[in-house]
C-alpha cells in the first residue's frame, strides 16, 4: 500500500515558523473579536449618551406641572425638536415634521412609549435608527399625576455603523500584517536559532571525512540547549570510536595470533612440494596442517570469545603443565635453543579454559624464543590464592627505557631488529590475563635476559 502524502512543511524551521503562525493567528483573532466588540459597545454608548443629552434639553421645554402635558416652543426649537417624539401617556403630541405614525420608526416609538420595557432600542432597516425613550413626572396639587409625559429621541447610526467597519476592517488589515511579520521573524529567529545545528552537522560531516577527533560539546560556543545535545552526541561519537577502536584490536590480535599457525602451514606445503615425498612424509604434513589449522580455530573461538566478553562469564579450568606443553610444541623452537617446561605440581588446575592459558603464555613464549640466546624455561607453580607461571630467557633483555612501553599496543624496543613483530603479543597476553582477573608483570629485577610472570585465578 503506498503512504499518504504528507503535507506541510519538512523542515524543522518550516514547521516551528508553522506552529507560530497558526498560535499568532488563534490568538490574533481572539484579540480582534474583543476589540471590535468592546469598540461597537462603546460606540453604543456614546450613541445612547448624545440620546440622553438631547432628551434634557427638549425636558426644559415640556411641562408636566398642569392637567396636561404642554411644550414651550421657543425661536430656535426646530433642531431641538429634530428627531423628537413627545407623548402625554399614549397620546403623540409633537413629532418630528418628516416623520408619520404609521412609519415603521413611528410604529417602534408609539411600541416603546406603550410597552414599556427597554428603555433604547434600535429600528429601521436594518437597524441604522436608535430610539430612547425617557419618562417625565408631572405633580398637581402635590400628588404625581398618573401617567405622565415621555420623551423619544432618535439617532441616525449610520455614522457609527461607518466607524465600527472602518475599525473592523483597519483590525483586519493590521492583523494580516502582523501574521506576515510573525511568519517572517519566526523563520528568521529560528534560522538564527538553527545556524549552530547546521554548524553541528558541517562538522560532523568533516570528522567523518578525515577521522578526527574533535568534540561538540563547548558551552562558550552554543546554547545551553545545544550544549547538551552536543555533549550527549559526544558520549555516542566516544562509544562508537571506543567500538572502532576494540574492532581495530581484535583484527590486529587476530593477524598477529594467526600469522604463526598460517607460517607452520605455508612451511609443510613447501617442504611438501619441494620434491616427491613418501606417503609417511605425506601423512605427516597433513597432521602438521590440520594441527595448525586447528589451532587457528581455536585462536579464532578464543579471541572472539573474549571480545564478547563470555570468558569472563565463563572461565572454566585447565592443566597448567599440558597446555604449557602443547603451546611450546606448537611455536617450533629453533635447533640451537633449549626449552624446558616444568612444574612443581604435574596436577597444577588453573581458573581458565585450556585454550585461553595457551594464547596468554603463547605470546610471552614467542617473544621470548625470538630474543633468547641459548636457553628458555617455563615454569608453572602455586603461589597463594592463585597459579603463577615464569617465562624466562637469557636474551639482552628489554632496554631500562622502554620497560614502561611494553604493554602499549604497537611499540617495539627495536622496530628494525629484523623480526615481523607488531608490537601486539604483550598487549594481547596483559588483556586476556585480565578479562578472567589475572595479570601479566614483567620482572625488571631478573637478568640476564628477561622474565615475565603471568598471575591466573585458581580453579
Amino acid at each position: 500500500m503506498r503512504p499518504l502524502p504528507r503535507f506541510g512543511p519538512r523542515t524543522l524551521r518550516g514547521r516551528l515558523s508553522l506552529v507560530a503562525l497558526t498560535s499568532a493567528t488563534l490568538l490574533i483573532t481572539v484579540l480582534t473579536v474583543a476589540f471590535n466588540a468592546v469598540a461597537q459597545q462603546h460606540l453604543q454608548h456614546q450613541a445612547d449618551d448624545e440620546l440622553t443629552t438631547r432628551a434634557a434639553a427638549v425636558a426644559t421645554t415640556v411641562d408636566t406641572s398642569g392637567p396636561a402635558v404642554r411644550v414651550h416652543e421657543g425661536a430656535h426649537d426646530d433642531l431641538l425638536d429634530s428627531n423628537v417624539w413627545i407623548y402625554d401617556g399614549s397620546r403623540l403630541i409633537e413629532r418630528p415634521p418628516n416623520a408619520t405614525p404609521d412609519s415603521p420608526v413611528g410604529r417602534r416609538v408609539r411600541a416603546l412609549v406603550t410597552e414599556g420595557g427597554r428603555p433604547c432600542v434600535d429600528a429601521g432597516d436594518p437597524r441604522e435608527v436608535r430610539l430612547c425613550a425617557f419618562p417625565l413626572r408631572g405633580r398637581t396639587g402635590g400628588a404625581a399625576r398618573t401617567g405622565g409625559a415621555t420623551i423619544v429621541t432618535a439617532l441616525d447610526l449610520t455614522p457609527y455603523r461607518t466607524s465600527a467597519d472602518t475599525l473592523l476592517y483597519g483590525s483586519l488589515a493590521l492583523d494580516a500584517v502582523m501574521l506576515a511579520c510573525t511568519y517572517a521573524l519566526t523563520r528568521l529567529a529560528v534560522g538564527c536559532a538553527l545556524r549552530p545545528v547546521r554548524a553541528m552537522t558541517d562538522q560532523a560531516t568533516q570528522w567523518g571525512a578525515v577521522a578526527a577527533g574533535e568534540r561538540f560539546g563547548s558551552p562558550p560556543r552554543l546554547p545551553a540547549e545545544l550544549a547538551r545535545l552536543g555533549w550527549s552526541l559526544d558520549a555516542l561519537l566516544d562509544r562508537i570510536r571506543a567500538l572502532l577502536r576494540h574492532e581495530r584490536q581484535l583484527t590486529a590480535e587476530l593477524s598477529h595470533e594467526l600469522r604463526t599457525p598460517l607460517s607452520r602451514i605455508i612451511a609443510e606445503l613447501d617442504w611438501w612440494q619441494a620434491r616427491p615425498r613418501t606417503p609417511a612424509d605425506t601423512r605427516a604434513t597433513h597432521l602438521a596442517i590440520s594441527d595448525a589449522a586447528t589451532c587457528m580455530h581455536t585462536i579464532c573461538d578464543t579471541l572472539l570469545r573474549d571480545a564478547r566478553e563470555e570468558a569472563s562469564a565463563a572461565p572454566g579450568t585447565a592443566e597448567a603443565l599440558p597446555a604449557l606443553r602443547r603451546t611450546a610444541q606448537r611455536l617450533h623452537p629453533p635447533g640451537h635453543l633449549t626449552l624446558t617446561v616444568t612444574s612443581q605440581e604435574p596436577r597444577l588446575q588453573a581458573g581458565v579454559d585450556a585454550a585461553l592459558l595457551e594464547r596468554i603464555v603463547s605470546p610471552l613464549l614467542a617473544n621470548a624464543l625470538r630474543h633468547a640466546h641459548a636457553q628458555v624455561s617455563v615454569h608453572a607453580r602455586s603461589e597463594g590464592d592463585g597459579v603463577r607461571i615464569d617465562v624466562s630467557d637469557d636474551g639482552p633483555g628489554v632496554p631500562p627505557p622502554f620497560a614502561g612501553q611494553l604493554f602499549v599496543p604497537g611499540r617495539r624496543a627495536d622496530p628494525g631488529d629484523g623480526h615481523g613483530g607488531a608490537g601486539l603479543g604483550l598487549p594481547l597476553a596483559r588483556r586476556l590475563a585480565r578479562s578472567v582477573g589475572g595479570e601479566v608483570h614483567f620482572d625488571e629485577q631478573h637478568t640476564p635476559g628477561a622474565r615475565f610472570t603471568v598471575r591466573l585465578p585458581p580453579a
